[in-house]
């Protein structure tokens, strides 16, 4: 029997209603979210149970939605005595991730990331940078094409998601960016898709961000994770806490490298995966790196009972 392996979603699973079946069900998730309304001095679960969608939208909102429908799903997890042997998460996600190994409170990580949210939304003005997912290309070949922009406009464009071997997201100055998409259509991508963003995240024009983010996790009490957490930065796994908050500082101008993240859960003997949290987007790209890994996800009472059953019928 191989590694179990939770993998947390980023930015972009969000939708209104998420979280709601579980906290209705399982009262270890109506805790979860009860923590973090007190922490941030606000109904977040009716944001995530309601919408709208615009102000779900919103970067400073979204991060701890996110984040509180992943620690609730994972606490119904952990009650129904489902452990990971490794996690990992994708950006925001891995401040999920650092939930469910123990190492830090829900409560103070949504704290984290509503401020993380709201400093990566400042950082950059509205209209100035843009995200765009390039598709069918390999991602050797991508980040020629930004490095060929880049030196060509004097602005930033760099690869900021390498999420599978046939998609990677750029990021940077709205001009560099679309610069790099007419270069990466010439190459022979099949698509450059702008993405509906508030600012060129996991890109040198986040770096204002970085001092104001280390401020608040200093401020922070962390642990040793529990289990190892695979992270963005260097895709290995950390347990150390001392080096939680230099790596998830790191991560905010640094390439989410997602499909390195895979193949180290992979390396460490990982054949059976959960997404927890809202969406199945993880689950994809998990199956387009290494199809050898089985993937679940658990985002409401139905999709927990179906991966219960399928990990009951693989033990």
């Amino acid at each position: 029997m191989g590694k179990l392996a939770f993998i947390f979603p980023g930015q972009g699973a969000q939708a209104a209603g998420m979280g709601k079946a579980l906290c209705e069900a399982f009262p270890a998730a109506r805790a979860v979210f009860d923590a973090i309304d007190a922490a941030l001095g606000e109904k977040l679960s009716t944001l995530c149970f309601e919408g709208p969608e615009e102000a779900l939208k919103l970067t400073a909102n979204t991060q701890p939605a996110i984040l509180a429908v992943s620690a609730a799903a994972a606490a119904v997890l952990a009650e129904k005595g489902v452990a990971p042997d490794l996690v990992a998460g994708h950006s925001l996600g891995e401040y999920s991730a650092l939930v469910c190994a123990g190492a830090v409170t829900a409560a103070d990580a949504a704290r984290a990331v509503r401020a993380r949210g709201t400093f990566m939304q400042e950082a950059v003005p509205a209209g100035q940078g843009a995200m765009s997912a390039v598709l069918g290309l390999d991602p050797a070949q991508v980040k020629a094409c930004c490095d060929a922009a880049a030196a060509e406009t004097g602005l930033v464009v760099s690869p900021a998601n390498y999420n599978d071997p046939a998609q990677t997201v750029i990021a940077g100055a709205a001009a560099a960016v679309e610069a790099a998409g007419a270069r990466l259509k010439a190459a022979g991508a099949k698509r450059v898709l702008p993405l509906p963003v508030s600012a060129p995240f996991h890109c040198a024009l986040m770096q204002p961000v970085r001092p104001r983010l280390e401020a608040v996790l200093r401020g922070m009490a962390w642990k040793a994770p529990r289990v190892p957490v695979v992270t963005n930065v260097e895709a290995a796994p950390n347990a150390d806490a001392a080096r939680i908050v230099p790596l998830l500082v790191e991560q905010v101008t640094a390439s989410v490298r997602w499909i390195e993240c895979v193949q180290a859960l992979a390396a460490r003997g990982v054949t059976r995966a959960i997404e927890v949290g809202p969406g199945k987007a993880l689950s994809g790209m998990v199956k387009r790196i290494d199809k050898s890994i089985e993937v679940w996800n658990v985002e409401d009472p139905a999709s927990l009972e179906k991966t219960l059953a399928a990990l009951k019928g693989a033990a």
